[in-house]
């Protein structure tokens, strides 16, 4: 027969552990409207705060998925995750779905320990830029363009001039600034743990299984088995969803209401859209 006690919230239960959830999940970009959410600081930091404000909570698993993307916002939502559970003196369990790579791991690198699957994506530690060049287009359809800049530099890499060595050369340059400044993020993070292959800092990716043998990954597993092993049986996953408005939509931010304002969204969504198709594709999903 059930007792008063099993009918109180789980949080509320001495013989219940509570671990926090946080799902990241998709192509890391800055902006966003409320036709497609990018995974950044912006949507992230409220999730992350919410879920390390429990007190009762001994760890936080947060879940990510993402193909990468900016630098930046990956590197901020792994400094705000570190900060917070040096705060809030939590244990930080990240849990890998199909992909952890680029700016993804980035963020996975901010966990204590990170389990994946055998099948996961993990790594891919390195620097892309990518673009077209449309010069050939625009004589083709008789478009004559005028640029005017203050600067020698200020229409560096114009996809509508002809490539430029020295401008290509420019970007290599900060494409390693930024390289650097991932791998040292990784070699801080995962420390000892780390194997010595000459490829790992290459860009190359490798499934979950390799990169446990490379120390990329801690362990393999999934969410409920491991927090099971880690807090009994009893353990209560608690999914930390983002805050919902009118008709049941996620609110990214502010949200228009006029007509032009959702054409240019969608228009934009739409750009957005094949840019994290390309993302994902290039790890087969």
């Amino acid at each position: 027969m059930p007792t008063l006690k099993s009918f109180l919230p789980a949080r509320f239960r001495k013989d219940v552990t509570v671990i926090p959830v946080v799902r990241l999940n998709g192509a890391i970009m800055s902006g966003g409207n409320q036709f497609r959410q990018n995974l950044n600081m912006a949507n992230a930091a409220p999730l992350l705060a919410r879920a390390f404000s429990d007190k009762q909570a001994p760890a936080v698993a947060i879940m990510v998925n993402s193909p990468g993307g900016s630098p930046v916002q990956a590197r901020l939502i792994h400094r705000r995750i570190r900060d917070l559970a040096q705060e809030k003196n939590k244990k930080v369990l990240m849990f890998v779905e199909d992909v952890a790579a680029s700016g993804g791991y980035m963020i996975a690198c901010a966990g204590d320990e990170i389990i994946a699957d055998p099948s996961s994506v993990v790594g891919s530690i390195g620097v892309i830029s990518a673009g077209f060049g449309f010069t050939g287009l625009i004589d083709k359809i008789g478009v004559e363009r005028r640029v005017y800049t203050a600067g020698q530099n200020k229409s560096l890499l114009d996809p509508f001039k002809p490539e430029n060595p020295e401008d290509v050369a420019y970007l290599k340059e900060l494409q390693l600034e930024i390289h650097k400044v991932f791998i040292d993020l990784v070699k801080q993070s995962r420390g000892e743990r780390l194997k010595d292959d000459p490829d790992l800092f290459t860009g190359r990716f490798w499934t979950g299984q390799r990169g446990r043998e490379l120390g990329l990954v801690d362990d393999l597993g999934d969410l409920h088995a491991v927090l099971r092993a880690r807090f009994g049986d009893k353990v209560k996953p608690r999914l930390i969803a983002p805050q919902r408005g009118l008709f049941g939509r996620k609110v990214p931010g502010v949200a228009t209401g006029l007509a032009a304002g959702a054409l240019a969204g969608i228009g934009e969504a739409g750009l957005n859209a094949l840019e994290e198709r390309a993302l994902w594709a290039r790890y087969g999903l």
